[in-house]
């Protein structure tokens, strides 16, 4: 199941899938009746592209790629077979054929790799697999193939407006991989390892590009409570102080005050947000 957080076909990337499209596009010609099957017939390349871009237009991705094909079968050392590829991984996207959209790209790439568009390829094979992205429960293979796809795009062509998509989606992905360790880490510490939960929990602290990710309260908070089982107070206190510099609002840091209180270990700075009352002042240690 993918992540509902990585559901992103309809939203800013389709931006810029929408704009190469419109640039490879050209006037259809009108009156093009359906086709269920393509069969070969010799036809000039004009034709068979702008057919090709009718059913995309339509929504007919894979009659698209059907004529496409056709147009580097019989056309293919022309400039329309170079456009006719990119538009294949477009549609193949479009019809959630992963694979076929990342070998299309990959041919694009292996014959024309000093080609401009050759930046649309690589970004729509990080794509392919950023839309595969299942949840945290299972396998994320596919969010380190997108990691490092995202980052070569960002690398590659730092000021295309690809770039700025992939830096969003490396974003999402590494929040992604970091739930990861948070889940296993979870895993860990309910089965009573808490030596396998810490070490968890600190690769999401530890990590530079985890640090910036939503689950570093909780990373912050469960170290707290781990070190606490194993009888290191100070440790857990350390990891406190660190959540309550950082995250002073979180909750995972109120969660944090409350269970070092309870064992005589109040922090010296309350969470923000909850005031203590008249009398938790008065009574050492809280009320």
């Amino acid at each position: 199941m993918r992540s509902p957080l990585l559901a992103s076909k309809s939203r800013s990337g389709l931006v810029v899938l929408a704009a190469v499209v419109a640039a490879l596009s050209v006037a259809a010609c009108s009156g093009t009746k359906p086709r269920t099957r393509l069969a070969y017939e010799e036809r000039p390349v004009e034709a068979l592209y702008n057919t090709g871009y009718q059913r995309l237009q339509s929504k007919r991705w894979m009659d698209a790629v059907d004529y496409f094909q056709e147009v580097e079968r019989q056309h293919p050392y022309s400039e329309w077979a170079r456009r006719a590829i990119l538009m294949q991984v477009y549609a193949y996207y479009q019809n959630n054929n992963y694979q076929d959209a990342i070998a299309a790209a990959d041919r694009f790439i292996a014959l024309f790799p000093g080609n401009p568009s050759a930046g649309y390829a690589f970004y729509m094979k990080a794509v392919c697999n950023f839309e595969q992205i299942v949840d945290v429960g299972r396998d994320q293979g596919y969010a380190e193939a997108a990691l490092a796809g995202l980052r070569d795009v960002v690398r590659r062509y730092p000021g295309s407006s690809y770039a700025t998509d992939a830096r969003v989606k490396i974003d999402m992905v590494n929040d992604q991989l970091a739930g990861k360790e948070m889940a296993v880490g979870r895993f860990y510490q309910r089965a009573n390892q808490p030596l396998g939960a810490l070490n968890r929990y600190k690769a999401v602290i530890n990590n530079p590009d985890f640090q910036r990710t939503s689950h570093t309260p909780e990373a912050l908070y469960r170290l707290v409570e781990v070190n606490l089982s194993l009888g290191l107070t100070e440790e857990a206190t350390r990891n406190a102080a660190v959540l309550g510099y950082n995250f002073p609002g979180s909750p995972w840091y109120a969660e944090a005050y409350a269970l070092l209180t309870e064992r005589g270990q109040r922090p010296d700075v309350a969470p923000q947000g909850k005031r203590e009352s008249w009398l938790q002042r008065l009574i050492p240690g809280g009320a």
